[in-house]
């Protein structure tokens, strides 16, 4: 197997996570997945230490996503895939902890770019905070506060509405069943 073949086969799966949070659109999300390692095709050798490799594709993702998203001067309201809400989903068998994962990710794709994409990398890509400000290009003091105010948002956007909270019910004045009995 190539070293391209392995770097494919090492950062696919965890560039195309990030790429949906980022584009919410599973064809735009594969395009800057293959975009990303075009350029790496035709750039990665000029990089010195092969062990920023990770750091270095996560970058040039983000890079393609801001020059679509200024191409295109609109985002994709479509929603996260169920294979991207299916990787949040807790492992025990907790349906409640389930639902929130699922709520918790409809919430991140509403979030502005500039917060969703710091916390979809520190906590569903597990980069630190000095590569999420490589790869944002950005300073990492930014990123703490990125992350900070996007936990914020969703919390409070969780607890609003919690995802177990039962839908559609009907508002009923105290008189109304007397009248219809």
């Amino acid at each position: 197997m190539s070293e391209f073949e392995q770097l494919v086969d090492a950062h696919y799966e965890a560039l195309y996570r990030f790429a949906m949070s980022l584009a919410k659109n599973p064809d735009t999300a594969s395009d800057l997945v293959q975009q990303t390692f075009c350029i790496w095709a035709q750039k990665g050798h000029q990089l010195r230490e092969r062990s920023r490799a990770k750091t270095w594709l996560f970058t040039t993702l983000h890079r393609e996503f801001l020059s679509y998203a200024r191409k295109s001067k609109r985002f994709s309201d479509q929603e996260l895939t169920e294979a991207v809400a299916g990787r949040l989903e807790s492992s025990e068998d907790d349906t409640d902890r389930q639902m929130d994962g699922q709520r918790a990710l409809e919430l991140l794709g509403g979030l502005d770019e500039n917060f969703r994409a710091p916390i979809t990398l520190f906590y569903l890509q597990q980069h630190s905070y000095k590569e999420i400000a490589e790869i944002l290009d950005i300073p990492i003091g930014t990123v703490m506060s990125r992350i900070s105010r996007a936990k914020e948002m969703l919390r409070r956007r969780m607890t609003a509405e919690p995802a177990s909270a039962p839908k559609n019910l009907l508002q009923m004045e105290p008189g109304t069943l007397r009248d219809h009995g």
